[in-house]
């Protein structure tokens, strides 16, 4: 059992030893130009994300902004209608002299 463990771990050597010679023969760039070309995608993707964060924070502002608004519309709107039912509910239960009504005159 030890010989055939022993075995099949140097054909994994071997595979590695052949991938490694094969990817060096047929590169398709020098060592440079392949880490050039590899730090230039990098910076390219960072500027990507960093683009794209830009764009979800503008786009966080506009919400919030808009919700702001939507917010203010409705607390000028409930102050508007309590307003109103507290100024029907005065004139509602305020003596009939403070009303003016004809009658009592």
């Amino acid at each position: 059992m030890a010989e055939r463990d022993s075995n099949s771990f140097l054909w994994f050597l071997g595979g590695i030893g052949l991938g490694t010679i094969l990817g060096v023969l047929y590169a398709p760039l020098a060592g440079t130009e392949t880490r050039r070309a590899i730090r230039q995608k990098a910076e390219e993707g960072t500027e990507y994300v960093r683009s794209r964060a830009r764009d979800a924070r503008q786009q966080a502002r506009e919400w919030a902004d808009r919700g702001r608004e939507v917010l203010n519309q409705q607390r000028d709107q409930f102050r508007s209608a309590y307003e109103a039912g507290r100024q029907a509910y005065h004139e509602a239960t305020a003596p009939s002299e403070t009303r003016g009504d004809a009658k009592n005159i």
